[in-house]
């Protein structure tokens, strides 16, 4: 019998639901303040996750989820970034 590595699980900001790692975008703020998009998962700052899926991503461009988490003003652009990487 093979023992089975556990998935990572990471909490989604906007729908609050635990998730595997791989269905979450990392968005990171570091230390100068900095926002943008973690494609490595592995930069320094403070992460957040957020589904990959266009619904989503707009409900935290309306209700502001990602600066509320983040505790950082941004513009929209992170958003409009997050959906074209998920694309549809």
């Amino acid at each position: 019998m093979t023992k089975r590595k556990k998935e990572p699980l990471r909490k989604c900001v906007v729908t609050q639901e635990m998730l595997p790692k791989k269905e979450l975008i990392r968005i990171v703020k570091n230390k100068q303040g900095e926002v943008f998009v973690d494609e490595s998962g592995k930069q320094n700052g403070r992460g957040a996750y957020i589904q990959r899926n266009r619904s989503v991503i707009e409900d935290a461009k309306q209700n502001r989820a990602l600066q509320k988490h983040l505790k950082v003003k941004m513009d929209d652009s992170i958003y409009d970034d997050l959906l074209d990487r998920v694309g549809e």
